[in-house]
C-alpha cells in the first residue's frame, strides 16, 4: 500500500509540475460550459436539469483523456526512465495502479470544479439532485474506462502522438458500438446474439442508464471489469518488457 500511495502521489504532483494539468482543466471546463449552455440549449429547454451537461461527457473524454494518458508510459520510454522505474523494488502492479489512480484523481478534480453548474441549476429551479449525483458517479466510472484504455495503449509505444491517435480510435470504437447505425451493420451479417454482445460494450449505452439516475449493478460491473482488464494488460506488457 505504501508503494502504491507513493507512486500515486509522485504521478499526481507531476501533472501540476507542467502546464498539462492547467490546460486540461481549463479546456474541460470551457468546453463543458460551451456544450451545456449553447449546444445543449440549456436555457431553451427551460428545465432545471444537467442532462445537457452530462450527455457531452463521453465526447469530451474521447479526446481529452487520451491527451492525459499518452505521456504516462510513452514519455517514460522515450526518456529512458522506464528502465530505472522498473528496476526499483516496486511491483509492476503498484506502478500501474499508482499511475492510473493519479490520472483518475486528476479527472475527479476536473469534475469537482464543475460544481458551480450544480449550484446554478439548483438556484434556477428544483432539479433531481439524486439523478445529478448518479450522473457524476457514472461520468467518473466512464472516465476510468477511458483512462485504463489510454494508459494501456501508452505502454505499447514510445511515440506520444501514436499513443494519442490509437487511444482515441480504440475509445471511439467502445463509445459508438451501441449506436443504431453500428448495430444495424452487424445485424445484417453477424446475427442478433453477436450484435447484443457488441452493444453491451458501448460506453454510451452503459453511461446513459446512470445519467438517468439508474445505477444498475451490471453497469458498475461493466466499467470496473473494463478497468481491471486493461490495467491487467498493462501489467503484462510491462512485465514482458522487464524480461
Amino acid at each position: 500500500m505504501r508503494q502504491f500511495l507513493s507512486i500515486t502521489k509522485r504521478e499526481l504532483i507531476s501533472y501540476f509540475a507542467t502546464p498539462v494539468a492547467y490546460v486540461f482543466i481549463t479546456i474541460f471546463l470551457l468546453l463543458s460550459g460551451l456544450f451545456t449552455f449553447y449546444l445543449g440549449n440549456f436555457f431553451e429547454i427551460g428545465q432545471a436539469s444537467l442532462g445537457s451537461f452530462f450527455e457531452w461527457h463521453p465526447w469530451l473524454y474521447l479526446f481529452l483523456v487520451p491527451a492525459i494518458t499518452m505521456r504516462l508510459w510513452s514519455e517514460e520510454k522515450k526518456s529512458g526512465t522506464i528502465e530505472l522505474l522498473t528496476t526499483l523494488p516496486v511491483s509492476t502492479l503498484n506502478i500501474v495502479l499508482g499511475k492510473f489512480m493519479a490520472a483518475w484523481l486528476f479527472t475527479l478534480l476536473a469534475l469537482i470544479l464543475t460544481f458551480p453548474m450544480w449550484i446554478t441549476v439548483n438556484y434556477l429551479g428544483n432539479p433531481d439532485n439524486g439523478v445529478i449525483m448518479a450522473s457524476y458517479i457514472g461520468s467518473l466510472l466512464m472516465s476510468g474506462g477511458y483512462l485504463s484504455i489510454g494508459i494501456f495503449i501508452s505502454s505499447l509505444t514510445k511515440n506520444q502522438v501514436i499513443a494519442f491517435i490509437v487511444s482515441v480510435t480504440v475509445c471511439f470504437l467502445f463509445t459508438v458500438s451501441g449506436l443504431p447505425i453500428v448495430l444495424d451493420f452487424f445485424t445484417n451479417w453477424a446475427g442478433e446474439a453477436i450484435t447484443d454482445v457488441i452493444a453491451s460494450f458501448s460506453f454510451l449505452a452503459n453511461y446513459s442508464d446512470i445519467s438517468r439516475g439508474i445505477i444498475d449493478l451490471r453497469t458498475l460491473i461493466y466499467f470496473l471489469s473494463l478497468i481491471i482488464l486493461f490495467l491487467y494488460l498493462n501489467v503484462i506488457t510491462l512485465d514482458n518488457s522487464r524480461n
